[in-house]
């Protein structure tokens, strides 16, 4: 159970540090539309072929991205079950914040209620 944790953590390490480089995440975003090679990755950057395909390489090791070789080119396909894993473990953190927002509307609307009687008397 221990390793099962530690390599689920390690994976969520692995996407949020994919996405935490807007380079990757606007990869990402290209990759959902269709596949793409490493150039067509690259244009919108205007960088070399080694650079994007460093950038894909880190995708890869997330496991948000899979690259097929066919003869010299390098097909990239979006892989979104660990962006999946990644906002189920985000909407934890969401339900925490609504849950703290709700009970700060219901406190300032009290607050304002009580305002108003009291402008009232």
């Amino acid at each position: 159970m221990l390793n099962h944790m530690v390599e689920q953590h390690a994976h969520l390490d692995a996407v949020f540090h994919a996405l935490a480089d807007p380079t990757r995440r606007a990869m990402l975003g290209q990759l959902a539309e269709r596949e793409l090679t490493i150039g067509e990755l690259a244009t919108p950057f205007s960088m070399s072929f080694a650079g994007a395909s460093k950038h894909v390489r880190v995708l890869e090791n997330a496991g948000l991205v899979t690259r097929t070789i066919q003869g010299r080119t390098h097909l990239c396909r979006l892989q979104a079950a660990r962006l999946a894993e990644a906002n189920e473990w985000l909407r934890r953190y969401e339900r925490f914040w609504n849950e703290k927002l709700d009970t700060l509307e219901s406190l300032l609307r009290a607050e304002d209620e009580a305002a108003a009687k009291k402008s009232k008397t």
